[in-house]
């Protein structure tokens, strides 16, 4: 008896499914060098453009320096260094919460919270659109787990209702693939309404909304007590990597006892905290960057809407064009790619069966030419497209 894995990986061609790392030759921006060929990208999630920015690469380099290259051990051996504990406190700070703990990754953050806080005869209900990690770790707490519908606080109130133990509703703030956002004023009450606990994965959230980049939850003007677990990612609009989780301090003690995760990992390199620092106080200064992304996601909408093309409903840098079927999202997507633009197809499993689409992000990196070049490419694509055979 052995693995048949060449039987899986065929079936997975078959399907159209298949999936094929691009290799990036250049650093993250909106001009890239990918396979050797030039493009301009609208694929990446650094949606304040701060992943190559010179004072951030001055940090890290500073930083190494100092302090090296090497986290060394994990945080609770010798691991912990300065920088660490200096971007939790500002990282607490962004939030107004009294404490932050670093992940090595959002995949670690989302697990290590969970599984902290709830096991056997505990309750975890979860959005059915949640982030994999999140799904992922409601799964491996080995509390009773089940989805509600789809941002339907009724949906929740209805799940809450036959909850046992401690529960914990779990819950994306901005939809990865979607580009909505959770209505966390409704979860919140329903949630407080029953003695359950909120925890937002904001991983999307931070940097483009807020008034100060602080996410969804400073979008909606939540605190605390609505929503006692807040997780954020470092990778995408802070531009460097790593993840943490927000809260009150005794959420963050209990982590740092119980979160697995963070407990057997060896901690990020301390230079990476001090550029992670430096992106942050850009992050919060620069408004001109969350002005100009909004600018460019209003230009992006209505010329997309002329076009006629089904977008979802996003008023956030994620912007997915609805295709449907997965043969003609790959298609449309190599179209792009032929014209010099990346925009990648998003195909089942990332996104449930029939919603295949193009994932456009956009960045504050962007111009408005770039986003007119991209539309009139999406133009020319979608009309040419339809005037072949088998696809009117």
């Amino acid at each position: 008896m052995s693995f048949d894995l060449a039987a899986r990986l065929a079936a997975r061609r078959a399907e159209h499914l298949y999936r094929q790392r691009p290799l990036l030759e250049s650093p993250q921006g909106p001009q890239v060098v990918v396979d050797g060929q030039p493009l301009l990208a609208f694929c990446n999630n650094d949606y304040l453009g701060l992943a190559n920015h010179p004072q951030v690469i001055e940090a890290w380099r500073d930083a190494a320096s100092r302090w090296g290259v090497g986290g060394g051990a994990s945080h609770l051996v010798i691991g912990h260094s300065t920088p660490h504990h200096e971007l939790e406190e500002a990282l607490a700070d962004l939030t107004g919460r009294p404490r932050a703990l670093l992940f090595s990754t959002g995949y670690m953050a989302n697990l290590g919270a969970v599984t902290a806080l709830v096991g056997q005869g505990d309750t975890v209900l979860e959005d059915r659109l949640n982030h994999a990690s999140l799904l992922d770790a409601g799964l491996l707490s080995g509390a009773r787990f089940n989805r509600y519908l789809h941002n339907d606080a009724a949906s929740l109130a209805k799940r809450l209702e036959k909850a046992t133990g401690n529960t914990l509703v779990v819950t994306d703030g901005v939809f990865s693939m979607d580009g909505d956002v959770a209505d966390l004023p409704a979860l919140a009450r329903e949630t407080k309404a029953r003695g359950a606990w909120l925890m937002v994965d904001d991983a999307h959230g931070f940097g483009p909304l807020g008034a100060n980049g602080g996410g969804l939850v400073e979008h909606f003007g939540l605190g605390l007590d609505e929503v006692p677990v807040l997780v954020g990612t470092l990778g995408k609009a802070f531009g460097t990597a790593g993840a943490f989780v927000a809260g009150s301090e005794e959420l963050i003690e209990t982590l740092v006892q119980f979160a697995r995760p963070y407990i057997y990992t060896t901690s990020q390199p301390p230079a990476l905290a001090c550029a992670t620092r430096k992106s942050l106080e850009l992050l919060r200064s620069e408004h001109w960057r969350r002005e100009h992304l909004a600018n460019l996601i209003r230009q992006f909408r209505l010329g997309a809407e002329q076009i006629g093309l089904e977008l979802m409903d996003s008023f956030t840098p994620i912007q997915p064009i609805m295709v449907g079927d997965s043969t003609r999202a790959v298609e449309l997507s190599r179209m792009l790619r032929s014209r010099g633009i990346m925009v990648t197809a998003i195909r089942p499993p990332t996104v449930p069966a029939g919603s295949a689409r193009l994932r456009v992000t956009l960045s504050a990196a962007h111009s408005e030419a770039q986003v007119q070049l991209l539309l009139s490419a999406l133009a020319d694509c979608f009309s040419e497209l339809q005037t072949r055979p088998g696809h009117a």
